[in-house]
């Protein structure tokens, strides 16, 4: 990362907003204290905590002169209030926002500053990652936004930008908050980041963007704290999320910016709705019902260009939902269909000259799978299923469905498996070449379960497959687990005894966890015995 501190001396401040979290907030201040001259003021706002958060906060700022704590006496209910009284307190002529439970990488400031002056921006933006915790596995947000180092007059000529939703991975000049009185959402509105870079994007700003990390999004599983996108259980966490988006739409309408108004359902339709729709299948019918006709109420107002330049996967989703009752709607299929990558399953209804979502007649009119013939091989929802045999060995067999024509077309080549590590990444790659079958394809490769086994742990690789064609690809996806899923025992390579257990995760990928036999033994046995205690 560049260094901005020296000519830019206590340019920003940095607003930490804090609710009953006294065991991270102390960490997320150091994190912002840490970033060096660059940082007048933190300025760490109390939204009326009932824990020990103000005797912690209050400790921080007797200890440290850059720190002044802003202690609300009633709860806002959510993140937007705070972070208003956090602009009206700042000082500075820049402003950067920090959740309690997140933190600011170091050097973070400094890279954004030093963009924003460079190209005289009124914001910049640089890379937020996803930090699961404790696992640690890192998800990076975005990512094909922030490849390289860019300036834009506004947002309207990269669309896609709209698809960073998050305040907290940019720094903004004070003024021009300011001068365009660009707010959160005050009280208990959740998805305020939608509407405050709604706001942002739809005041047109310079914007400058970098590659570079700034943010860490902490994710703690199992705390029972879980941040308002990952409660997609509560069918008010659609209607809130629904709510937002609207009002979004609402500032692109009024700001006269038609073009990020289609941006913005464009993006609904391919990312919104896929997430919820992944996991609509394991809802109760009650909260099913309430998703199609919010969902449907929603997009029926949105334009038909912002439909058209969707991808075919989203065009169809939403096609079967305007087209299909939620009871006739196959959601299983329809969740396959949002996976990320999309999958379309087979039978495939009608022809390669009239591709249908299911038979005619069967549900109501035909909901044709227009643009199938003319779109790109990268974006056809393919479709690889697995079987996974153990014995002595373990393979991994592949069967590709032939999707209306188009895959016999590309002339499948071979296939590369690969075996992710969850955490790490680390990879093993397995390569085939496909068999012709009487409906598709088919290969298998030999795993050697030896090398996926880590000492005294447990790791959990997920399966991809690159499929190679002699026309067009190569293409990456997910393979479906299908058969041979279970827990198994497995003698390795050098003679030790492995735990084997191919599973579908929830979104019917392939994974396999591997351990070796005493490791394996602890964690079933201690699974079995904290089962045992709650029953």
């Amino acid at each position: 990362m560049s260094s901005a501190s020296e000519g830019h001396a206590g340019a920003a401040t940095v607003v930490v907003i804090a609710y009953n979290d006294a065991a991270n907030v102390a960490d997320a201040v150091a994190s912002a204290l840490a970033q060096g001259d660059a940082v007048a003021e933190v300025v760490v706002v109390d939204d009326a905590s009932t824990d020990d958060t103000p005797q912690v906060i209050e400790r921080l700022a007797a200890a440290e002169p850059r720190v002044r704590v802003v202690r609300r006496t009633a709860n806002s209910g959510g993140c937007g209030t705070p972070r208003n009284d956090g602009i009206d307190a700042a000082r500075s002529p820049w402003v950067v926002f920090l959740d309690s439970d997140d933190i600011l990488p170091p050097g973070a400031v400094d890279a954004l500053l030093a963009a924003a002056v460079r190209h005289d921006a009124d914001v910049a933006a640089g890379l937020c990652v996803r930090r699961e915790l404790p696992s640690g596995r890192e998800l990076p947000w975005q990512p094909s936004l922030f490849a390289a180092e860019s300036v834009h007059e506004g947002v309207a000529a990269r669309p896609r930008t709209l698809w960073d939703t998050l305040s907290v991975n940019k720094i903004y000049r004070r003024d021009f908050l300011r001068e365009r009185h660009i707010r959160f959402p005050d009280g208990a509105a959740h998805y305020e980041d939608f509407v405050f870079t709604g706001r942002v994007y739809a005041a047109r700003p310079r914007l400058a963007v970098i590659p570079d990390t700034v943010y860490i999004w902490h994710v703690r599983y199992g705390t029972g704290r879980a941040s308002i996108s990952l409660r997609r259980d509560r069918i008010t966490n659609w209607q809130d999320r629904v709510a937002a988006h609207q009002q979004v739409l609402d500032i692109m309408r009024d700001s006269g910016a038609q073009e990020l108004l289609t941006a913005a359902q464009t993006k609904f339709l391919e990312h919104d709705l896929a997430v919820y729709l992944r996991e609509l299948p394991q809802r109760t019918p009650e909260y099913q019902d309430q998703w199609w006709r919010i969902s449907r109420e929603h997009v029926r107002a949105f334009g038909a260009e912002a439909v058209r330049r969707a991808t075919p996967a989203a065009r169809w989703r939403t096609a079967v939902l305007l087209g299909r009752e939620r009871a006739t709607a196959r959601l299983g299929r329809l969740a396959e269909l949002a996976a990320d990558p999309p999958r379309l399953a087979p039978p495939y209804a009608g022809d390669a000259g009239h591709p249908l979502w299911d038979e005619p007649g069967s549900a109501g009119d035909a909901i044709e799978l227009d643009g199938l013939a003319g779109a790109p091989l990268d974006e056809l929802p393919l479709y690889v299923a697995a079987t996974v045999r153990t014995g002595r060995r373990l393979v991994v067999e592949l069967r590709l469905a032939d999707l209306y024509g188009r895959t016999a077309q590309a002339r499948p080549v071979r296939a590369v498996v690969e075996l992710r590590h969850r955490v790490t990444g680390k990879a093993h790659q397995y390569e085939a070449g496909w068999s012709a079958t009487g409906d598709g394809w088919r290969t298998r490769v030999t795993v050697d379960a030896s090398a996926l086994c880590e000492r005294d742990a447990i790791t959990t690789w997920d399966v991809w497959a690159t499929l190679v064609f002699r026309e067009g690809g190569p293409v990456t996806t997910t393979v479906r687990a299908t058969a041979g899923l279970g827990r198994r025992v497995q003698v390795g390579r050098r003679g030790q005894v492995l735990l084997l257990q191919p599973y579908a995760t929830s979104s019917g990928w392939l994974a396999i966890r591997v351990a070796d036999g005493l490791a394996g033994a602890r964690r079933v046995l201690a699974g079995r015995l904290r089962r045992r205690v709650r029953r």
